[in-house]
């Protein structure tokens, strides 16, 4: 049973979230040769207060609105 693990900044929509674990699911089962229903995805969302990287918060280093929508900004 494939269990995937995603880690990624919250503020998503759920319909974003959603497309995601679906793509995921598929792809899985299709390279993996399984039935769909043995794919487990599971979503840990994180604020940019507890992510960090460089030694420096995301929400000091980035600000607040970076990364939304996927833009980089």
């Amino acid at each position: 049973m494939p269990i995937i693990n995603v880690q990624m900044i919250a503020g998503r929509s759920q319909e974003k979230k959603q497309e995601l674990v679906a793509v995921l699911t598929r792809e899985t089962a299709r390279i993996l040769d399984v039935e769909p229903d043995w794919v487990t995805v599971v979503i840990n969302e994180y604020t940019r207060d507890n992510w960090a990287s460089g030694g420096e918060l995301h929400s000091i280093k980035l600000g607040e609105g970076f990364g939304r929508q996927g833009t980089g900004k």
